[in-house]
């Protein structure tokens, strides 16, 4: 089922591939060359794919530092004072790289929603829940898997919000 990378280098198993399996989820594996600050539009040139369809994995934390993940377009970001409103949060921010990386067990630039160190609430931009498919971080920097977005409130409870801005 694992596809090649060009450099026919096999994409080994990471705890967000383990946990789709062990759940019997169906999903396909898209390796590309990671590019450092490359994001979202990289990846989704380099898969041709709708960036929209690419959803982030941010790592972010509340006023008392309390981790939280927030699922994302990639072509939007996150408007911390409507996502703040409706958790009932005072103010949510990014993580730190060094903290996001600690809280997940993921690289930064390679962070799943699935599989994570920490067990954290997870929130989804509600309109990502009305694609078909989505290509999100298999867990790994240069690894995207495709899967229904439903599976995330299906395997992580994702709560369904409304923050996304433009980019």
């Amino acid at each position: 089922m694992a596809k090649k990378d060009g450099k026919g280098a096999h994409v080994s198993e990471t705890p967000a591939t383990q946990l789709l399996k062990a759940h019997k989820v169906a999903f396909t594996e898209h390796p590309y060359d990671y590019v450092e600050h490359g994001g979202t539009a990289h990846s989704a040139a380099s898969l041709g794919l709708d960036e929209h369809t690419v959803v982030k994995t941010l790592v972010m934390q509340d006023q008392d530092a309390k981790p939280l993940i927030v699922l994302m377009h990639g072509d939007c970001k996150v408007s911390t004072k409507n996502l703040a409103r409706q958790i009932g949060a005072k103010s949510v921010e990014p993580c730190k790289p060094e903290v996001a990386n600690r809280h997940s067990g993921y690289l930064v630039g390679g962070t799943s929603p699935f599989g994570t160190r920490k067990t954290v609430p997870v929130y989804i931009e509600a309109s990502v829940l009305e694609l078909p498919r989505i290509a999100i971080n298999g867990g790994r920097r240069g690894f995207l898997v495709q899967i229904d977005p439903q599976v995330c409130v299906q395997l992580l409870g994702a709560t369904p919000v409304h923050c996304a801005l433009a980019e």
